[in-house]
């Protein structure tokens, strides 16, 4: 990830965070089931790692974990302190973590691996994860079944680095037995200038140029305008998917 699109999501937080699904509880479940029961009666300590506003750092805090959050941009972090008020946060990448050894048992990147080099990054969690503790992925990909979705995805620039990466996360050593989920199809009910907000949260159109920018927006409303499963519609449920891998850190 270069510098530019690490800090290009700070310049709309807010309008990202409003966006921006959260993660299915089915998917959030999963990378904690076995897990809870491992580390006695304390509380388990996890980090969130590109937490960006915080959708993810919130599903943690709801089910009891203590949570800290990391991530690059301050203006990000600025927005996740607005919505998950009292979650410590840190400025920080996966390569590089501030926090000390055998620190968490959990280390969550919620579509943030594939911006990270798997290697050292992989290297850093199994650092600041204590023995037994666990990394977990998440990707949120919209269906592109629906004929209306693949419309969508051809406006936008092709992020073939995330599709790949959710496929082969290349999670590397000390971390151990990595093993893969996709849950079941879900929506995410947005208005039409919401889904407009949504392509525009993408880092590709984010650092693009104005006239750009403008382009990529204008053609995302003339297909939800004209397409026959989305004109005229107040309430568009965008469907997705969630792809999860879990390791262990032995």
């Amino acid at each position: 990830m270069t510098t530019e699109q690490a800090l290009s999501f700070g310049a709309a937080a807010a309008g990202y965070a409003a966006v921006r699904p959260t993660y299915p509880a089915e998917a959030v479940d999963w990378l904690l089931d076995g897990l809870t029961g491992g580390f006695g009666e304390r509380r388990l300590r996890a980090a969130d790692v590109g937490a960006g506003a915080g959708a993810l750092t919130a599903r943690l805090v709801e089910r009891g974990l203590e949570v800290v959050a990391v991530d690059p941009d301050p203006k990000m972090l600025a927005q996740l302190h607005a919505d998950v008020p009292g979650v410590p946060t840190f400025a920080g990448t996966a390569e590089q973590l501030p926090l000390p050894d055998a620190a968490v048992d959990l280390v969550v990147l919620g579509q943030a691996w594939h911006w990270v080099d798997p290697a050292p990054a992989s290297a850093e969690v199994g650092r600041v994860l204590a023995p037994g503790g666990r990394l977990g992925l998440l990707w949120n990909r919209r269906d592109e079944s629906e004929p209306w979705v693949a419309a969508l995805g051809d406006l936008l620039a092709p992020a073939p680095h995330m599709a790949a990466r959710s496929q082969d996360p290349r999670i590397g050593a000390p971390l151990v037995d990595a093993e893969r989920r996709t849950t079941a199809r879900w929506t995410h009910d947005l208005s039409p200038e919401d889904v407009v907000g949504l392509a525009a949260s993408r880092s590709y159109v984010l650092t693009a140029a104005p006239q750009e920018r403008q382009r990529v927006l204008g053609s995302v409303r003339d297909l939800l305008a004209t397409h026959p499963d989305t004109a005229g519609l107040d309430r568009i449920p965008v469907p997705y998917t969630t792809t999860c891998w879990r390791a262990r850190r032995p």
